[in-house]
Formats: structure tokens, C-alpha cells, sequence
């Protein structure tokens, strides 16, 4: 474990993000972290496309929405 330092205001919208998706910040920074990691890594690839590729590796199965 290390220690990153970072912006108050970037260190800010991290804590009221990490709210809405009942993260900790430690966690809401990670998985930024990681996202960002793979669209650096995947130039091509939208946001949605990287979450469905990472639900994919995770085996997690999505339901279909009926929109009718």
C-alpha cells in the first residue's frame, strides 16, 4: 500500500463520488485508477464497451431489459 497524493478539489469530487456508488474513497480511487489504466491501455474502446469487457472476465451475468 502506498500513499498517492492528489489535488483538494480532485480529492473532493472523489469523496462525493465515492458516495453515490457507496464506495470507500479508497476504493472509488481505484477503480478510477483502473478504468483510466484500461482506456489509456484500449484507445478504441468507449467507457460501456471497458465495464462490459470487465463484466465479461468477471463472469457477471447482466439481465436483459425488456423496454416493451
Amino acid at each position: 500500500m502506498g500513499i498517492v497524493k492528489i489535488a483538494e478539489d480532485l480529492h473532493e469530487e472523489l469523496r462525493k463520488s465515492s458516495t453515490v456508488m457507496c464506495r470507500s474513497i479508497n476504493a472509488q480511487a481505484e477503480f478510477w485508477m483502473k478504468v483510466g489504466m484500461l482506456a489509456e491501455a484500449n484507445p478504441g474502446l468507449s467507457y460501456t464497451e471497458i465495464m462490459a469487457w470487465q463484466r465479461k472476465l468477471a463472469d457477471v451475468k447482466v439481465p436483459e431489459i425488456d423496454a416493451a
